[in-house]
């Protein structure tokens, strides 16, 4: 089976990148524009994050925090009966669509060769591919930074050596995040996504930002959840403003990926059925192996589906040539190398 490696080929603190501070839109006016990130960090809790403000912005948004704390409930239990493929699908599709806000734009086909294959980068992309096979990596795996390993958790998500004490942001994110203990873990998440994107001035920030966040978000429901924050758009990634405007835009848009996870999750137990009724006659061990993996990854490649079934090419293309003519699955590239397809969810 494909795996993944747990060494991001790239070092999101590099020094080597443009300065991002002119993208703070929430730091106060300041006629000093050259402080580092130490500096903003050491006023953030007092000036940026109070916890009497958040706290009154969970109380004033507790039917909405409670309806969307419900239906993820909801999800992760029907995760539990699809299994882990079904996670990591919704991983690399929340990942994908991450991109179009973070600015690396990788679709999901893109992103399963990589992860699956190590194939399909170029000079231009290949550090979004590294940040992107990054994210679904910490989406699916590592622990949740909750609790009193809080400050470990997290540096083991952003890849940190084993051993290595946190660094300073890390440290000044769970101080601020400890403070604010008591609030809601989906609370805590929206604050620590706009934590991070403020003392983090690399390329690799905003991705940071909402992984950690989504991690710190579904840490409620499961150990290894993740809160899905941009499958039907962004609000909760562009909400400005008071705490109670940041937190409503995190609940509406998590709310909304959430319910987009949940019917993606029903159509594909539809096609799963359809799938199992038409290929009922086909022999071999090929078909509901191939069937299976369609089912775990948004799309097939046919070297990732000749290594993950252990059949022959010449059986797996004539069985995603099978599936393509019952109409279960379609060609995505429409080009001779590097073709790919995947499910008709319908």
């Amino acid at each position: 089976m494909a795996r993944f490696t747990d060494d991001p080929p790239f070092d999101p603190y590099s020094d080597d990148t443009e300065d991002g501070d002119g993208d703070l839109w929430f730091l106060p006016p300041d006629p000093e524009d050259n402080l580092d990130a130490s500096e903003v960090s050491a006023g953030v809790e007092s000036r940026l994050f109070p916890f009497q403000e958040w706290r009154a912005a969970e109380a004033d948004y507790a039917l909405d925090l409670a309806a969307l704390s419900f239906d993820f409930g909801r999800l992760e239990e029907r995760l539990r009966l699809h299994g882990e493929g079904a996670r990591r699908r919704l991983a690399l599709q929340e990942v994908a669509s991450l991109g179009w806000w973070s600015g690396d734009r990788l679709p999901a086909d893109r992103l399963v060769l990589w992860i699956s294959l190590q194939i399909g980068a170029t000079g231009t992309d290949a550090q979004a591919l590294a940040r992107g096979a990054w994210a679904v990596r910490r989406l699916t795996n590592g622990p949740a930074p909750v609790g009193q390993d809080r400050a470990d958790a997290m540096s083991q998500l952003l890849g940190h050596a084993p051993g290595t004490p946190p660094s300073a942001r890390v440290t000044d994110a769970c101080d601020v995040l400890d403070s604010l203990s008591s609030l809601h873990p989906i609370v805590q998440s929206a604050v620590l996504f706009h934590l991070w994107r403020m003392t983090d001035p690399s390329p690799a920030r905003d991705l940071e930002a909402a992984v950690l966040a989504a991690r710190l978000g579904g840490a409620p429901a499961s150990g290894q959840g993740f809160l899905p924050l941009s499958l039907a758009g962004f609000p909760g990634l562009v909400a400005q403003g008071s705490a109670a405007a940041r937190l409503q835009g995190w609940i509406l848009g998590a709310h909304q990926a959430v319910l987009a996870a949940l019917m993606h999750l029903d159509r594909l137990a539809a096609w799963t059925a359809r799938a199992e009724e038409t290929i009922f006659d086909l022999s071999g061990r090929t078909p509901p192996r191939l069937l299976g993996l369609l089912k775990d990854w948004p799309s097939v490649s046919a070297p990732m589906a000749e290594q993950e079934t252990g059949a022959s090419r010449a059986a797996v293309q004539r069985n995603l040539d099978l599936f393509t003519q019952r109409g279960l699955i379609r060609e995505l590239t429409g080009r001779g190398r590097y073709r790919v397809w995947t499910a008709l969810l319908g």
